[in-house]
């Protein structure tokens, strides 16, 4: 124990004491884990942020006050015991302090508790409260060794990263909570202004024109652990507010981003004991789409898309036909052994293209008998051995555009890996996902590919305005297992490119004057070409932990319906509030 976690009422926190404190005298304070009573002998496991520790009560030992008061208390008490430190005669090795206990001599109820709402104390036999109830009473909730432990590592992990950037000359500055609202991506987040009615902030998206302000200002490197603000639907791995290791910096190309950051992620996974080969293997966005149909995909597997174009264009299928005349091709997959998975099982399988927006897969099998399925009836023998089929394999087939069939093969290869418990080639898959296409078709209009200030592909900047379409940008994600757990691009830096790209996306004259202008007055006075990434702390937390939610690893996270259910928000404003504030409630 370190002088800095001794407090005036303890000498000593619960989960620190080991054989070597056996013999001294130890004050400790927390809360009751749970109580025990042994005829006569009374044992509580006692809690606080360090672990759990046994104390022992007797008649031998403990004075007649506080024997008495063990005897009625509940869990989640919170007491303060002294006693002498003695080895346990029932060591209990799950517990890092599982060889002592302390014999109490004397006990003090600090505050007692009324009977929890949720168990902080369960055995693994008992199901776990529902989530809502969970994070209704989430002040017992945090109370758990698990989630304080994954709080604690994230403290760490924070810890880290500054220390890492600052040793690496980045500074760190605070870029402004409220301010103006975006134009581009999700929804904001509004704040209505007293002082100014009828105008309003916005809570930052993201600190991105800040930071390259902050680099046509001079300041060179730049990093800040900083907070973002979307209004959006949520899923398991989306909060409405939520935290990212922001980076940028002058005069770099995409090595210097990839290098700073692959070795702070080697960093921040040797805290959590996880291992990062360097350097991170690389991919355009064109190969990571060929060949495993999405732009994250999880490398701990082998298994890649095929193209059967060649082979199976010329089938009697008519729907393969179809679609390679309409200019889709036939993509598909291979997996060795597949054969034993049952029809049922691979219609599961299907259902998760479907779900994606596949029409459906089409398969076969090669087993004993030969070739069986769907696809058998056009695949003949010689087909088959071309397409490199053995027995005991099944083959996926889907035929169609690639924006169809790309996603459809993703998930089709994600839940066949599961089906037939595939082991994994590797535990930890890091990759980078480079060139990413600079715009995004919708309806016919251009939409940005990550966001309009990417610098275009210096290959690309000729055929920029007569084949948009095509154009690469010099942007990149960072892939964890499966999960893109950041994204980041080098930046345009000259004003007159940047208002090039505007113009492509339909944004000009005075409306980029209102939404862009003081960026483009920055990019006017002799900006460097600059560039960063912004890395998802929630997330990455998420995947250190393995937890199934981000909510797992946030504090005081909000539920998918964007609700804080301990303090019960977002709640109900007087009239009178939203009066000052020039705003008056819609009609019901």
């Amino acid at each position: 124990m370190t002088d800095t976690q001794r407090t005036s009422q303890r000498t000593t926190m619960a989960g620190t004491l080991r054989p070597e404190n056996v013999g001294s005298s130890q004050r400790v304070i927390g809360w009751v884990h749970r109580r025990r009573n042994l005829g006569g002998l009374y044992f509580l496991d006692l809690r606080d942020r360090s672990g759990l520790l046994q104390l022992s009560f007797g008649p031998d030992w403990t004075d007649a006050a506080s024997l008495e008061a063990v005897r009625e208390i509940g869990s989640e008490t919170v007491i303060a015991a002294e006693g002498e430190v003695a080895l346990r005669p029932d060591p209990n090795p799950e517990l890092a302090t599982g060889s002592v206990e302390v014999r109490v001599r004397t006990l003090r109820v600090v505050n007692t508790a009324l009977s929890p709402a949720i168990p902080v104390y369960r055995t693994p036999e008992e199901d776990s409260p529902s989530e809502e109830l969970r994070l209704r009473h989430r002040m017992l909730d945090l109370r758990r060794p698990e989630l304080q432990r994954t709080l604690e590592l994230r403290h760490r992990l924070v810890l880290d990263a500054r220390n890492y950037m600052s040793a690496r000359g980045f500074l760190e500055i605070e870029t402004p909570i409220l301010t103006k609202p975006t134009p581009e991506g999700a929804r904001d987040y509004l704040v209505p202004s007293r002082v100014h009615p009828g105008e309003f902030y916005a809570l930052p998206q993201s600190p991105q024109l800040y930071k390259q302000i902050l680099m046509a200002a001079g300041f060179d490197r730049y990093f800040q652990i900083a907070r973002c603000f979307r209004d959006e639907d949520l899923r398991a791995d989306r909060q409405p507010e939520f935290t990212q290791i922001d980076v940028e910096a002058s005069f770099i190309t995409p090595d210097d981003i990839f290098a700073w950051m692959e070795g702070l992620m080697a960093s921040l996974a040797g805290v959590a004991g996880i291992e990062a080969r360097l350097p991170f293997p690389r991919l355009t966005w064109r190969e990571s789409m060929e060949r495993y149909g999405s732009d994250r995909p999880d490398l701990r597997w082998g298994v890649e898309i095929r193209d059967w174009t060649g082979v199976l264009a010329g089938s009697e299928s008519t729907i393969l036909r179809a679609a390679v005349e309409d200019g889709g091709r036939i993509r598909g997959l291979l997996l060795e052994g597949g054969a034993v998975l049952s029809r049922r099982e691979i219609e599961v399988v299907e259902a998760q293209a479907k779900a994606v927006g596949a029409p459906g897969l089409l398969w076969l099998k090669s087993g004993p008998e030969g070739l069986s399925g769907p696809a058998a009836r056009f695949v003949s023998e010689f087909v088959a051995e071309e397409l490199g089929i053995r027995r005991g394999d099944l083959v996926l087939v889907a035929a169609g555009p690639d924006r169809v069939t790309s996603p459809a093969l993703s998930a089709a290869r994600a839940a066949v890996i599961a089906a037939l418990g595939l082991p994994r080639e590797r535990e930890e898959a890091w990759l980078w996902v480079m060139e990413f296409p600079l715009f995004e078709e919708d309806a016919g209009r251009l939409l940005p590919g990550h966001h309009p200030f990417v610098q275009p592909h210096p290959s690309d900047l000729e055929t920029l305005d007569h084949d948009p379409e095509r154009a690469r940008g010099l942007a990149y994600d960072m892939v964890y297992n499966g999960a893109e757990l950041g994204s980041g691009s080098i930046r345009i830096h000259d004003a007159s490119l940047q208002e090039r790209v505007f113009r492509l996306l339909g944004i000009g004259g005075e409306e980029v004057d209102r939404k862009f202008g003081h960026l483009l007055r920055a990019l006017r006075v002799g900006a460097p070409p600059h560039g960063g990434i912004a890395l998802g702390m929630d997330r990455i937390v998420k995947m250190f932990t393995d937890s199934a939610s981000l909510r797992d690893v946030i504090a005081f996270p909000k539920t998918t319906a964007a609700r804080a259910l301990f303090e019960g928000a977002p709640s109900h404003v007087r009239s009178e509030d939203l009066a000052e504030l020039g705003i008056r409630p819609a009609e019901e």
